[in-house]
């Protein structure tokens, strides 16, 4: 496809884009290449006949040994967040195929190896040192002969051992070499700022809450292997939502009613404070039921033991219900008659086909009963990991506490649809008369409308953050690549960013997500440019910055366009991503597709495209699309490489189509119009990595397209520390 050239005048750069050498960067506007197939690649190849080569002994191998890179003291993380092996002692070549070796000086017998060989460590002349009187002619002759014996079984020793040295050093060094390789091919998709554990396999978030200064968040976590299984709760706290602490397990099986598994569940804060959580146990028998555990002391803040509440199990399926389909209970809240109440996901009918949220009452908290159902929807299956809270119809980004109920809220009913992974919410009235739950829309229920985000996302939690009267969103973003690819790396899964979470009040049917506030504090440099025109068929390379931990925004100014021609688009959860499936941003069909590439190369083998299209429907109008395209974003075989998207609500009197995306190496998170559209992908580029990761604007539609304000952060890494008893 032909480029449109294009030179940009520095006029247009904004202040912020002055690099720290005192230069302006600009953006390069080049042609389009073609895409190149995607060959299999081959993990290792190479690699270690390379250092076999280079360990091989010099022609005097009896007075050297080499000292591999891999003994000296290493340093896992770069200055700029991304993990990779470095030596302590002097830095690696740039180049990934370096054979790892450095010149060190050990002391004044050290004979430094060349560029040819590794280093190694000479052996001097002997020095005797005699007294002034020469001793008789029989002594020197005893004391030669002596001298040449010594010799003799010293060159012989040296000739066994020092061939024996070089075979197993040679060994020890290519397992070294191996483990590199592992360390390096595990740490490049491996994430830098958001969440996660240091190894193994999470899942779902559980009973995340704000307790005295800190951040609580629990998580489905194996101990034993990156792949689901050995069930526990995982424990880790902040003070700002960004940096983490790991503390020990918060839960474990050990009871005969969670022996088998402890899964997900949420955290309930009391009147007097104090926290409770409630969790699904996977019985000796293979049944779930519902359980309780309380902090052993309330004073820690860290909560960082539990105890099982004695009377557990709580609460038990209900007759008619399939006992292993019941989990997930809520937070609790209070109805109007002082009454506590949560809900269960379970599923009912023939073949278990109604999703349904099973309602049970409490007077103490210690006793729970079974009452009705909240609300079933024919045909989306089990129920996993449901969710209900209010949210304001003020239009504020303020929170409402979890037991808020009446004419100032609407509430919110989320399922995780177990049969379609995804996470679908409805907005709604709570009717506290007779505990019922009323859709906005019967078109927009649980299960059939509005998804949370229409990519990576599942089984996700709220929370009320009373510090600062918030409601708080987590979700677990799973792989895309293969299980035996999770066992090689040795981890699985991230948590999604943080998200505020608040009512779309000119719908009163939608929500708006954004990345908490707090995530800004990872920002390192920028640079930013303004009213970038992107011709037809054009792409605009961002120059002076690159790398994949970055914070874009983009701003495009709204398509030359019949406003009246502007439709609400039908938000049937899965019409936008049957569209983009069958699209490509190389297309070519009218407005669009335009937007960002991200982790793409200059020759474009690799990128991942974020883009707009403008759609028109007979008898419908206009409707905007938003789509990320994952079809090219590595050239690694067997990986998920679909397409995510959704249709975007856009106002009459919006002026611009925003992005906001956040790269961080293997996830790329996009939030369209401020947060009215969501969409989460996993990307593992294989060349598109560090300083080889550019950020392109592109047009492939047919008509000019103005690239308003564009600004980009290279993020700072977070800091996880490890658990620690003190």
């Amino acid at each position: 496809m032909a480029a449109r050239r294009k030179s940009i005048p520095s006029s247009r750069l904004c202040e912020s884009s002055i690099s720290k050498a005192g230069h302006i960067p600009h953006p390069v506007v080049s042609r389009m290449p073609q895409s190149s197939g995607h060959g299999d690649v081959r993990d290792g190849e190479g690699e270690v006949e390379t250092l076999m080569g280079a360990v091989a002994p010099p022609s005097d191998s009896s007075s050297y040994i080499s000292i591999p890179v891999a003994e000296l003291e290493f340093s896992t993380y770069r200055s700029n967040g991304n993990p990779k092996p470095l030596a302590a002692g002097a830095p690696l070549s740039s180049n990934e195929n370096t054979t790892p070796y450095f010149s060190i000086a050990d002391h004044s017998n050290t004979s430094l190896g060349t560029d040819d060989g590794p280093p190694v460590l000479g052996v001097s002349p002997l020095s005797i040192a005699g007294k002034q009187d020469a001793p008789p002619a029989s002594h020197r002759s005893r004391n030669l002969n002596r001298a040449l014996l010594a010799v003799v079984v010293i060159a012989l020793l040296l000739a066994v051992l020092i061939p024996i040295a070089v075979v197993l050093q040679s060994r020890h060094a290519r397992n070294e070499e191996a483990r590199r390789i592992f360390e390096i091919r595990a740490f490049k998709h491996r994430t830098a700022f958001h969440f996660q554990p240091d190894k193994n396999w999470m899942n779902d978030p559980n009973g995340p809450m704000y307790y005295q200064g800190y951040y609580h968040l629990f998580y489905q976590y194996n101990p034993e292997g990156a792949v689901w299984g050995n069930i526990i709760w995982g424990h880790a706290v902040s003070t700002d939502l960004v940096n983490w602490r790991h503390l020990e397990p918060a839960l474990k099986g050990d009871q005969w009613y969670d022996i088998r598994g402890i899964w997900s569940g949420s955290a309930t804060i009391l009147p007097d404070g104090s926290p409770v959580v409630m969790y699904t146990g996977w019985s000796n028998a293979s049944v779930q039921i519902q359980s309780m555990a309380l902090p052993a002391n309330k004073s820690d803040p860290l909560l960082r033991q539990w105890l099982k509440a004695p009377q557990n199990p709580v609460a038990e399926v209900p007759a008619g219900y399939n006992a292993d389909q019941f989990r997930d209970p809520t937070t609790a809240w209070k109805g109007p008659d002082g009454v506590w109440r949560l809900l269960v996901g379970a599923n009912a009918g023939e073949s278990g086909t109604i999703g349904t949220a099973l309602l049970y009452k409490s007077l103490d908290f210690q006793t729970w009963n079974f009452t009705q159902r909240l609300h079933s929807v024919t045909g989306t299956g089990m129920w996993e990991c449901p969710d209900f809270y209010p949210v304001s119809l003020s239009g504020a980004l303020l929170g409402a506490e979890t037991s808020v109920y009446g004419p100032t809220v609407k509430h919110v009913l989320k399922i995780s649809a177990n049969d379609m992974k995804h996470d679908y919410y409805s907005v709604g009235t709570y009717v506290t008369g007779n505990d019922t739950f009323l859709p906005e829309s019967v078109n927009l229920d649980a299960g059939i409308g509005l998804r949370y985000d229409y990519g990576k996302f599942y089984a996700s939690k709220s929370f009320f953050d009373q510090f600062k009267s918030r409601r708080i969103l987590f979700g677990w973003v799973n792989e895309s690549n293969t299980e035996d690819a999770n066992i090689h790396k040795g981890w699985a899964s991230v948590m999604s960013i943080p998200r505020q979470v608040w009512l779309d009040n000119r719908t009163t049917t939608d929500l708006i997500q954004y990345p908490v506030e707090e995530l800004t504090s990872l920002h390192g440099r920028n640079v930013s440019y303004e009213n970038v025109t992107l011709e037809v068929g054009a792409f605009v390379k961002v120059d002076g910055i690159s790398g994949n931990q970055l914070d874009i925004e983009v701003s495009f100014g709204m398509p030359n366009m019949s406003r009246a021609a502007l439709q609400p688009p039908e938000l049937l959860a899965e019409f936008g991503q049957l569209e983009c499936a069958q699209r490509s941003s190389d297309g070519n069909t009218g407005i669009g597709p335009f937007g960002v590439y991200v982790l793409a190369t200059d020759d474009f083998q690799e990128l991942t495209a974020i883009y707009f299209q403008v759609l028109q429907s007979p008898g419908e109008g206009l409707k905007i699309l938003v789509c990320s395209d994952q079809s090219r974003s590595s050239v690694a075989p067997n990986l998920d490489t679909a397409a995510f998207g959704s249709f975007v609500r856009v106002y009459d009197d919006d002026q611009f189509l925003t992005l906001r995306i956040l790269v961080d190496h293997s996830i790329v998170e996009t939030f369209v119009q401020g947060g009215r559209t969501v969409i989460t992908s996993r990307v593992y580029p294989e060349h598109a990595l560090d300083d080889a990761a550019h950020i392109f604007l592109f047009n492939n539609g047919t008509a000019p397209i103005t690239a308003t304000m564009t600004t980009i952060w290279n993020m700072n890494s977070i800091h996880i520390t490890e658990f620690s008893r003190t």
